[in-house]
Formats: C-alpha cells, structure tokens, sequence
C-alpha cells in the first residue's frame, strides 16, 4: 500500500484536493482503481488535519499518514518540542513509538533513538517519513515493545511511553492501569532497563490518582498550548523518594508561562475583595490545583476560597490574563439592568450559581466586545459582577 501511495500521481491528487470537502470528495469516482478510494482520502483527510499541528510534516513531498484519527491524537510539534527539552544522553527507547512526532524531536537531542510499535504498517509509515525528513539516528522496530526492550539487553538513558486507552466503556475519567501498556504493573520492570522514565498522559487523568499508581515521580509537567492543556508529562527516576515538582507550563504566541511549585506544600492563600486589578490563572495552572501557591509565589490574593481569580493593587506580571477592573457591582436586579441588561460584553461565571448560557439569556447579553464581565462570589460569599478591560 506503500509504494502504491507513493505513486507521483497519488502523491500529486492528495497535495491538490488538501483544502477540499471530504465528503464531497467521497462522491466522486475513483481516478486510481489500484487503490481503494478510502486509503487516498484518508491521506487528504489527515493531510488537513497536519497543517497547523505538523507543520514539517505538511511541507515534505512524500509522507505517508496513517488514519486521522491517529493524527488527531499524536502530540503536536510544540508539544513534542517540550518534551525534547526534558531528556538528554545518548540512547531512548519510545515503548509506544505511534507516527513519531515525539521520536522526530527526541532524535535532536538524543544520539540514538529508537521506535516500537506493535502495528507493523503504522512502523513501517513511521520508518519511511523518518528517512524523508532526514532524521537518520532513529531505529524503527516493529514488535512488541516489552519483547524489544527484552531482546536488547542494554540499559537506555531514558525510556518514552504514551500509553493509549483500551477500554472506551469506562468513559472519560480514567486509571493508568486502565492503559496499555499497564505502566503502573510494568514500572519495576521498565526500571531494569533504564534510570529515567518520561510517561505522557491525557489531560483527563487526576494528578493524584496518578501520584497514587506510579512511584519515583520526581516531576509532573501540565502542558497547555494556546490555554488548552494537552498532555501530562511525568517524569519519573529510579529510587527517587522525594515530593515530586509540579510544572505548569503555558506555550503561546508570545511565549512560555512556567509555575513551578511542590506539589501539596501550600501556605494558606491570602483573600481581599476586589482591588485594581484582577487576574485569571491560564489553564495549566487551573489543572495544576496549585490555587493558594500561585497566589503567594506572585503576590496577588484571591478574591474566595472557591473563586480561582485573584487581585491586587499594583499590576504584576501573571501567568494567565490580566484585566483592568473597572467597575465592581452587587448582583441585583437594579444594578444589572442598569449596567448589564442588553449589552455587548463577554461573560465568564466563576463560583457563581447560574452558567454563563443562563447569564447571557436572563439579561439578553451579546457575547462579544472589549468589556469583560466576571459573575462570580467575593470573600463575604456576596454575589458580585466585575466589568474589566484586558491589559
């Protein structure tokens, strides 16, 4: 299938048809009976999918890609631009190889990398693209990965996992030993053959649930790109006994947030009603749980136990957004349908009784605007709503 996907002509439709309608496509005859149409527009699919989220991969003539799916799920090249950033040495086995985003980057920084991976057509398309972008210093072996790392009888400097789902009924919420591989059942096996473990997980798995199943955690990275958390990085190292470090990093157009905290060492927060200036944590932070260590690392209060936005006189420098407060009214009927009722502004409710589709409703509010309105409850549990400008 390969080879036939290689075609010029192959390759030349999938670049052509990358901005057109799926389905629509789909309607259509197929201008190459040697291949079943879904294979072909499979690769335009997932060609679209890459764009944004591969870049190097969209700009290469030549690559194969495997189901959109697969795509959809692989980590994007800023994340996996991170995660080279947390490994060094010479030698990394990826127990759960997948289309090698990860491996791509780890090859910058890691003399030698090698890729398992159980599907030997998903190895074989890794292996091909890894060639065309040059990326020579990685080994693909297709296998288990367990039999693998059996079989070379070396010790490697680090160890990569991405355990992926294998019972979809459990829902959303779920354990690592609910993966495969089962890393919790496995880690003393895997620290046989490696001092040095990094394991990423869904953003969904509770940190302390996973601090539960796992040992020798030494750090666990929330990772967000543009405010969305997308992988929880945990690094673990062999005998490591201490508190792990909790790590919530923010990637976006301007740059990186980074917070750094023990994980479950907080001094109490300190609360004030609202001052000049408000602060809302960026989602890394929010995953983190780290509510009253934030406050006191940056010297702003927080506005109720419950409320995670936070205030202070002078304007500091906050991993999140900063607003200007411009206005602070009690809720009540008088007060809204003065200030609020029909007006353009953009609704945010924290710690507050009704959601913000029922705010918009009951006061006829248009999303959108400079005005930012925060329903939420101050440290007297009094109903309050704050009219900010973004800084």
């Amino acid at each position: 299938m390969l080879s036939l996907l290689l075609q010029p002509e192959v390759q030349d439709y999938i670049i052509t048809h990358t901005a057109d309608d799926i389905t629509r496509m789909a309607l259509q005859k197929n201008p190459f009976p040697e291949l079943p149409f879904a294979e072909v527009l499979n690769q335009v699919a997932a060609r679209q999918k890459a764009k944004d989220k591969l870049p190097t991969w969209f700009a290469a003539s030549g690559i194969i890609y495997p189901s959109k799916i697969s795509v959809e799920q692989t980590s994007s090249e800023t994340a996996a631009q991170y995660k080279a950033g947390l490994v060094s040495g010479e030698c990394l086995i990826d127990m759960t190889g997948g289309f090698g985003i990860d491996d791509f980057y780890f090859s910058k920084k890691i003399k030698q990398v090698t890729h398992c991976e159980m599907n030997l057509e998903l190895s074989a398309i890794a292996k091909h693209n890894f060639e065309l972008l040059g990326a020579g210093n990685i080994e693909c072996l297709p296998g288990d990965s367990l039999d693998i790392l059996q079989l070379t009888e070396r010790q490697w400097d680090w160890m990569y996992i991405d355990p992926s789902r294998r019972n979809d009924a459990k829902g959303k919420v779920f354990m690592l030993r609910d993966c495969l591989p089962n890393v919790p059942q496995l880690l003393d096996t895997y620290f046989s053959y490696t001092e040095n473990i990094l394991i990423k997980t869904a953003p969904l798995l509770d940190i302390t649930a996973g601090l539960a199943e796992l040992h020798s955690v030494k750090a666990v990275h929330i990772l967000a790109v543009h405010n969305e958390v997308k992988e929880l990085l945990w690094i673990l190292q062999k005998g490591f006994t201490g508190t792990p470090l909790l790590i919530a990093a923010c990637i976006t157009k301007d740059g990186e947030e980074v917070f750094e905290t023990v994980h479950g060492q907080e001094s109490p927060a300190t609360y004030s009603l609202p001052l000049q200036y408000m602060y809302e944590p960026n989602s890394a932070i929010m995953k983190s749980g780290a509510f009253d260590a934030v406050g006191n690392h940056y010297g702003v209060e927080k506005l109720h136990r419950h409320t995670q936005l936070y205030t202070s006189a002078p304007l500091v420098n906050f991993p999140g957004r900063r607003f200007k407060i411009d206005a602070v009214l009690p809720y009540q009927k008088a007060e809204v349908k003065q200030h609020i009722e029909g007006r353009k502004m953009n609704v945010t409710a924290r710690n507050f009784p009704l959601q913000v589709p029922e705010i918009l409703k009951k006061w006829k509010i248009k999303d959108g605007g400079a005005t930012y309105a925060f329903f939420t409850t101050d440290k007297n549990n009094d109903r309050v709503v704050l009219l900010c400008s973004k800084v």
